[in-house]
C-alpha cells in the first residue's frame, strides 16, 4: 500500500484534478445564487487551474518544489473571479508547504492541505463560511486528525473526498442564499472536483480532458509550433510589428484588415496607437495598408525562415516572442501624475469610459472576469504615479487586489461592484488631490449611488419571497430580487420605482445589445413623465445579458 507520492505521482495527481474540474465547470456555473444567465464559477476556476497546468508543463523535472512553485505561480496569474483568486491562493499555500521535500508522505499531504487552507482565508478580508473556504478548511482540518490513522495514501484521500463532499452539503445551512436557491456553494464544488480528480489519480487512472472543456494539458501553448509543425514548411515568412498612429482607426478595424496577410495576429491599442504583430509573406504590403490610416512610429520586419534554417527556437523562446508583440507597450512614454483601468462589456460602455479618461478598458465582468495577469499588463502599459483600478464586478476585485500586491507600482483598488459605480467614482475624481483623498472622495460616492440591473431568470426558483419562472424577466438591486415577469418595462419601472426616494436627482439608463434604440428612448420618456422630481438620461450601453443597469443618485 502506497505510502508516500514521488514527483511524478503529484504531478498526475494535479494534472487529473485540474481535468475533472474543467471536465465539470458548466455544472459547477450552474450552481449560482442567483437565476441570472452569468454564472461563472465553473468557468473562472477552470479558467484558472488551466493557467497553472500550461505553467506546469514547462516543468521538465520531478521535483516536487519545482512542481509546486510553477502550479503556484500560473494560478496566480491565472486566477479569474472570487472562486479561481481563493483556489490560486490555496495552491500558493500548497506548493509553499511542499518546498524541499523530495517525495510527500501522508502528513506532509495533510500539512500542505491545511497550509492551502490557512493562505487562502488569509487572502480574503472578511472570510464567509458556507464557501469554498469552509470546504477547503474543514477537509484540511479533517486531513490533520487523520493523517496518522490511515494506511495508505488512496485510504487518506478517499476519506479526504469523504469529508470534503459532507462538508459541501453542509454549506447551504451555513448560507442562508444557498439553502433560498436550493445549491450547494459552487466554488466549494469545484474544490471537491479537484480532490476527486486527484484520487482517481492516486488511485491510478488520471482523468482526461474532455473534448471542448478546456485546455489541454498535452496540447502545445496557442500561438506555439507542435514538434509536427516544426518538419514543414513555414507558411508566413516575415514577423512584421509596427506601431501605428491614427486617429481614424481602432484596434479591431485594424485586426480586421490584418488578418487576410497572415497569421500569429496580435493587436493592441488605446488612445489612436495600435501595436501590430503579425507573420506574413506581403510585409510591404502590411505596412502600406497601415500607412492608409496613419504614420508608422516604428518598423520591425524578421526573415523567420532564415532563422529556422539557423536555428529551431525552443517552444518556451516562441511563446515569448508571439506574446511580447503585447507586452512592453507603453502607453505614455513621460510619467503622468495618474491613469485609470477599468472592466466592462459592451462597446458603449467602453466608449463612455473612454471619454471619462480611463486609460485602458479590459473587456470583461460578468461573462468573463478578467485575470490576476490582465491587471498585470495593463499595469504595466501605463507609466503614472497612481494607478486606479475599478473593476466593477464583485468577483472581479480579488483579482485586481492580486494584481496590487504583484505589482512594484502605487496600485489603488477602487471596489466598484457594477458599472455605475464606476462611472460615480470617475465622476467624483479630482485630478488635483493626492491618492489619499481620492480614495475616500470614492468611498463616499459609492454611498450615494444605488445601481439595479435588469435580466432573465435561467432556472425556476423562489427568491425573496418571489416566485421566478426560467426565462422570466427579473430585476436586481445590489443582492436583492425585486421584480419578475414577463414585460420588460413593467419589471424595469418597478426596479426604479423600488431604487428611487425623496432625495433621489438623476435616474440614467444605460441599455443593452439586446434593446433596439427607439424602444430605449420611448421607455425612458415614460420613466420622465412618470418621475417628475428625477432627471432621467439615456445612454447606449451595448451590453450583453443584461437589457438595462440603472443608476439612481
Amino acid at each position: 500500500m502506497k505510502q508516500t507520492i514521488n514527483g511524478n505521482l503529484f504531478r498526475e495527481m494535479f494534472i487529473s484534478g485540474a481535468n475533472n474540474l474543467q471536465n465539470n465547470k458548466d455544472l459547477i456555473d450552474k450552481l449560482n445564487v442567483f437565476p441570472v444567465p452569468d454564472g461563472d464559477t465553473g468557468t473562472n476556476m477552470s479558467l484558472t487551474i488551466a493557467s497553472a497546468i500550461k505553467e506546469l508543463n514547462k516543468v521538465n523535472s520531478d521535483s516536487i518544489e519545482e512542481i509546486g512553485k510553477s502550479l503556484s505561480k500560473g494560478s496566480l496569474m491565472g486566477a479569474r473571479g472570487n472562486s479561481g483568486v481563493i483556489l490560486s491562493q490555496i495552491i500558493r499555500g500548497i506548493a509553499k508547504s511542499v518546498e524541499g521535500k523530495n517525495e510527500l508522505t501522508i502528513d506532509d499531504f495533510a500539512k500542505a492541505l491545511k497550509s492551502g487552507s490557512d493562505t487562502a482565508y488569509k487572502a480574503v478580508i472578511k472570510p464567509i463560511e458556507g464557501t469554498i473556504l469552509t470546504v477547503v478548511r474543514e477537509s484540511g482540518e479533517f486531513a490533520i486528525k487523520n493523517s496518522k490513522k490511515s494506511s495508505s495514501f488512496i485510504d487518506f484521500l478517499e476519506l479526504i473526498v469523504i469529508e470534503a463532499n459532507k462538508s459541501l452539503d453542509r454549506t447551504p445551512d451555513l448560507l442562508k442564499n444557498l439553502k433560498d436557491a436550493g445549491v450547494v456553494d459552487s466554488g466549494g464544488k469545484g474544490l471537491v472536483c479537484l480532490y476527486e480528480g486527484m484520487l482517481s489519480a492516486i488511485k491510478g487512472k488520471v482523468v482526461e480532458l474532455k473534448s471542448g472543456n478546456g485546455v489541454t494539458t498535452t496540447s502545445s501553448p496557442v500561438g506555439v509550433p507542435s514538434e509536427n509543425v516544426r518538419d514543414v514548411d513555414i507558411k508566413f515568412g516575415y514577423c512584421t510589428e509596427f506601431i501605428l498612429e491614427s486617429d481614424t482607426a481602432n484596434p479591431d478595424e485594424i485586426r480586421d484588415i490584418m488578418l487576410k496577410y497572415g497569421d500569429s495576429l496580435v493587436v493592441v491599442g488605446y488612445d489612436g496607437v495600435v501595436k501590430v504583430h503579425v507573420h506574413s509573406n506581403e510585409p510591404g504590403t502590411v505596412l502600406q495598408e497601415a500607412l492608409k490610416y496613419g504614420q508608422l512610429l516604428t518598423i520591425k520586419i524578421e526573415n523567420m525562415r532564415v532563422q529556422h534554417e539557423n536555428q529551431i527556437i525552443p517552444d518556451e523562446e516562441q511563446e515569448e516572442h508571439i506574446e511580447s508583440a503585447s507586452e512592453g507597450f507603453v502607453l505614455n512614454e513621460e510619467k503622468k501624475p495618474y491613469g485609470f483601468i477599468t472592466t466592462t462589456m459592451g462597446r458603449g460602455l467602453a466608449d463612455i469610459f473612454d471619454g471619462l479618461g480611463v486609460d485602458i478598458v479590459i473587456e470583461g465582468g460578468q461573462t468573463m472576469n478578467p485575470s490576476t495577469e490582465d491587471f498585470m499588463n495593463a499595469i504595466n502599459m501605463i507609466n503614472a504615479d497612481d494607478i486606479y483600478i475599478l473593476p466593477n464586478n464583485g468577483n472581479v476585485i480579488m483579482a485586481a487586489n492580486q494584481a496590487k500586491e504583484i505589482s512594484e507600482k502605487s496600485i489603488h483598488v477602487v471596489p466598484t461592484k457594477n458599472i455605475p459605480q464606476g462611472i460615480g467614482c470617475l465622476v467624483a475624481f479630482d485630478p488635483d488631490s493626492d491618492a489619499k483623498t481620492n480614495m475616500e472622495n470614492f468611498s463616499d460616492a459609492l454611498e450615494n449611488i444605488k445601481s439595479g440591473e435588469i435580466t432573465f431568470a435561467v432556472r425556476d426558483t423562489i427568491m425573496d419571497g418571489i416566485e421566478v419562472n426560467e426565462n422570466d424577466i427579473i430585476g436586481i438591486t445590489g443582492k436583492k430580487l425585486v421584480s419578475s415577469g414577463k414585460n420588460l418595462n413593467e419589471v424595469t419601472k418597478n426596479v426604479i420605482k423600488e431604487m428611487i426616494d425623496e432625495d433621489s436627482d438623476i435616474v440614467t439608463l444605460y441599455y443593452g445589445e439586446d434593446v433596439e434604440e427607439d424602444d430605449a428612448r420611448l421607455f425612458a420618456e415614460i420613466i420622465q413623465d412618470e418621475f417628475e422630481d428625477v432627471d432621467v438620461e439615456l445612454y447606449y450601453g451595448g451590453q450583453p445579458l443584461y437589457y438595462y443597469l440603472i443608476s439612481v443618485e
